[in-house]
């Protein structure tokens, strides 16, 4: 047993481990968008359906001889073929929705080594029941997601923070050449001893029915629910914070713990207290959701998603625990669990992004898994019946009730894989004056235009002539002036141009730009020359000529959520780059609901020998002027420090010495945490 399990849990181990590495790697070559993650999500199932297909193939085709002989041919390939790290020439060129790309960018860098770690725990749970037919080979699937919930835990608490993410992947890699070698022994020995062990056993008295259609249906809709739950929870999650390993961590190790509670025992799940607590929390979920306010901090979200999402998914997984077959039909129920668990990974991952114009997955998620747990228990018991049926109806209501108040009003409302886009007008009121139309990406305003001739060019929102860049650009000012803006918006900086001014911005939604230029009338408006770049704006600027900006203003947020890969040193370092003279400025827009930002950029400031400046402006309500926090980055002497207009408005960002200054191998978002 010990070989076994020690195979199956280094095999999990590594299986969940490179999961946030190697989406944290590439993460940066495709704008730091939420989505990546649910990209990489479905690849990893994809591969999971794969590697349970090939196990599937191999125990009912090959014999224990040639099973060795494949599957360490297959091994010794991965470690000869794959790369430790994402080779540069797969980086991205283009800005069409890179669903494609990121597949691709998996498959080279981790294709062959993850379809055989997938593969590993139903390869030697089918060899351990076959040389040891009276104990129950399930266990070792409990023990692999344990591995698993362990590397998860681990990533973000003791390698993320300490560890340079080049040195995680290439030691990940070492680690899989271990298990390689560890793996290949397992299968010879099996190989060896299963033929003479097995005629020690006695036959079975009668062979097991084999598995009917229903109960495949069955298999696959009960994987396939807390598949597409764990996916929209983290969707709902990290669209307005950060795409982080962290917040992808918990909701698939919510997923991870269920798969644990209910194969490890059969004391565990206990199908009358489930079946009736469970429809009663799903309805104290959509209560909450429906009354939460969306400046409900961060803690308590995570903590309420948390518990409902371990409660739906050991549900589900435990209703499924209940109907696993026979040993002796282990691989097809192991491959169409991978089915389920593909299944609900394109409807989130791929379906979602496509279909709805919005962010309403979690909505629709909730209601298709009251409605399918409906079916699956129907006339069951009476109370049960009337319990789903009850949540059924109030997760259609209230999925119902939200795409309707985010779809009324709008006038526009699109959605690709960068995020959700929503244009709406307010026009209360009779004077006309007051009218205005904004753009709103996720939760969060993204830019405000008076619809009045004579105040559509004022600059509202967060880029009002008090704001730290607004600041910025009227005390740098000169003839041709140079402007850089990393993230588009509705193009409200644009209107501080002046005639011979230019303004290069970088935005890597094409959608963005559309709405700006259909929807709203500063791009037109601009008195100066504006060119619109396309793509990763840090992929764009390695590739542009030095563009001699005199301001460059980074302000590239999808909702609320922050690109971590452009408030890092080495993105830095690339922005004075291209900034021109000593008297050039870097303006970092830093305001956020959960994460206190400005301390990030001024440890980055500080190791790069530059100064900082913190503007935190009032607001102005009849100006539709937000308040918004920016800091200014600038070298020593540069003369923007010697202007009384500017320095009064601020302060240099406050130092945290604590804190570890960010750069492409590192980032930590715990230390810069809003508690209150």
């Amino acid at each position: 047993m010990a070989i076994y399990a020690s195979t199956v849990f280094l095999s999990a181990f590594l299986l969940f481990l490179v999961q946030p590495l190697i989406a944290k790697l590439i993460l940066p070559w495709f704008g730091g968008s939420a989505v990546v993650w649910n990209t990489c999500m479905l690849f990893f199932q994809l591969l999971l359906l794969a590697g349970y297909g090939y196990a599937h193939w191999t125990i009912n085709r090959l014999s224990p001889r040639a099973q060795f002989r494949l599957h360490s041919t297959l091994l010794a390939l991965a470690i000869l073929l794959t790369p430790t790290l994402p080779p540069d020439w797969l980086k991205p060129s283009g800005v069409d929705a890179p669903i494609f790309p990121i597949l691709a960018v998996l498959a080279v860098t981790i294709g062959l080594p993850y379809f055989l770690l997938s593969s590993t725990s139903p390869l030697l749970q089918a060899w351990y029941s076959r040389v040891h037919h009276s104990a129950p080979p399930y266990r070792l699937f409990a023990l692999s997601n344990l591995a698993s919930l362990l590397a998860l835990l681990a990533y973000p608490i003791a390698i993320e923070p300490y560890l340079p993410t080049r040195f995680q992947a290439t030691a990940w890699h070492v680690a899989f050449g271990a298990f390689a070698l560890f793996c290949a022994y397992t299968a010879w020995k099996a190989s060896q001893a299963l033929p003479a062990e097995v005629l020690k056993q006695e036959e079975p008295l009668e062979i097991p029915a084999p598995p009917t259609a229903k109960d495949y249906l069955t298999w696959i809709t009960l994987a396939s629910l807390p598949s597409m739950l764990f996916l929209a929870f983290t969707s709902h999650l990290v669209q307005n914070v950060a795409s982080i390993p962290f917040l992808w961590i918990v909701p698939l190790s919510m997923y991870l713990l269920s798969f644990i509670l209910v194969f490890d025992s059969d004391r565990i799940y206990r199908p009358t207290i489930f079946r009736i607590a469970t429809p009663l929390i799903l309805g104290g979920l959509l209560y909450a959701i429906y009354i939460t306010d969306s400046d409900t901090r961060l803690h308590y979200q995570l903590a309420g998603a948390s518990f409902a999402l371990l409660v739906f998914c050991t549900f589900c997984h435990g209703e499924l625990a209940k109907r696993k077959p026979h040993p002796r039909y282990l691989t097809i129920f192991f491959l169409m669990m991978s089915v389920g668990g593909a299944i609900g990974g394109f409807l989130i991952s791929i379906a979602a992004p496509l279909i709805l114009p919005g962010y309403f997955e979690l909505y629709i998620a909730l209601a298709l898994f009251a409605l399918a747990t409906l079916f699956t228990l129907y006339r069951q018991h009476w109370s049960t019946d009337i319990l789903w049926t009850a949540a059924a109806v109030g997760a259609m209501v209230l999925a119902v009730v939200e795409i309707r108040s985010t779809s009324d009003g709008s006038r526009v409302m699109v959605r690709n894989f960068y995020g959700s886009l929503r244009v709406k007008d307010s026009t209360e009121g009779t004077d006309k004056e007051t009218w205005t139309r904004t753009l709103i990406h996720g939760t969060i305003n993204h830019g405000l235009q008076f619809l009045s001739d004579n105040r559509s060019l004022l600059p509202t929102t967060y880029y009002g002539p008090n704001s730290g860049v607004g600041l910025a650009i009227a005390n740098t000012w000169h003839m041709n002036h140079r402007v850089g803006l990393i993230g588009l918006g509705t193009g409200t900086l644009s209107s501080y141009a002046r005639k011979g001014d230019y303004y290069r911005i970088y935005e890597i939604n094409p959608l963005v730009l559309d709405v700006a230029r259909n929807e709203f009338r500063f791009l037109k408006g601009c008195r100066g020359t504006c060119d619109v770049v396309l793509g990763d704006a840090r992929l764009s600027l390695e590739r542009d000529s030095i563009q001699d900006f005199d301001i460059l203003a980074v302000d590239a947020f999808s909702g609320d959520s922050i690109p971590v890969h452009l408030l890092t040193k080495e993105a830095f370092e690339l922005y004075f780059r291209h900034l021109k003279g000593p008297n050039s400025v870097l303006a970092v827009h830093v305001s956020n609901k959960h994460l206190r930002l400005a301390p990030v950029v001024e440890r980055i400031a500080t190791s790069l020998g530059l100064k900082t400046l913190e503007i935190d402006n009032e607001e102005i309500e009849d100006a539709q002027v937000f308040s918004s926090d920016w800091v200014l980055v600038y070298r020593p002497g540069a003369s923007i420090a010697n202007i009384p207009l500017v320095t009064s408005a601020g302060q240099p960002a406050v130092a945290r010495p604590e804190l570890k200054t960010w750069t492409d191998d590192y980032s930590n978002l715990f230390q810069i945490w809003k508690s209150n």
